[in-house]
């Protein structure tokens, strides 16, 4: 369950995450680094840190040491810039789900290229397959 609290706190660590990554951190490994989500538990003291990142995987594995050595000086400046009573330790781990959504979307468009069925007919919902014609709505009323 997340409480109001967490949800609060994880925003402005992302936030500032984000910020001193963007602003404080000059370390050439981290290439363009995005903080996508931070869950937090119910005490406050343990945060895991999604991150993307812009490139390859050589470029992602780089980001993710630079971002992994830095951490410690991440949560220094957090202790610094927030008002939280604990500090928390940060984890980081890449956040894979916007490559996993594309890759779904282009199996997804493979198979309507295999099926020939159009972009249009996929938002509309019709695959033009026979058989599956909708029924006609009865206009005779039931006396």
């Amino acid at each position: 369950m997340t409480t109001h609290r967490m949800e609060s706190v994880s925003r402005e660590l992302q936030e500032e995450i984000a910020r001193i990554i963007q602003v404080d951190i000059d370390d050439p490994l981290i290439g363009f680094v995005t903080i996508t989500d931070v869950d937090i538990t119910p005490d406050l003291r343990h945060a895991r840190v999604y991150y993307s990142v812009l490139g390859d995987d050589e470029q992602k594995r780089e980001s993710g040491k630079g971002i992994r050595r830095a951490a410690k000086y991440i949560r220094g400046m957090i202790a610094e810039r927030l008002d939280l009573r604990y500090t928390p330790t940060l984890r980081f781990e890449l956040d894979e789900t916007a490559e996993k959504a594309q890759r779904i979307e282009q199996l997804l468009r493979q198979e309507a290229d295999e099926l020939d069925v159009t972009d249009e007919d996929l938002e509309l919902g019709h695959d033009d397959e026979p058989g599956d014609e909708a029924e006609e709505p009865r206009t005779d009323a039931l006396d």
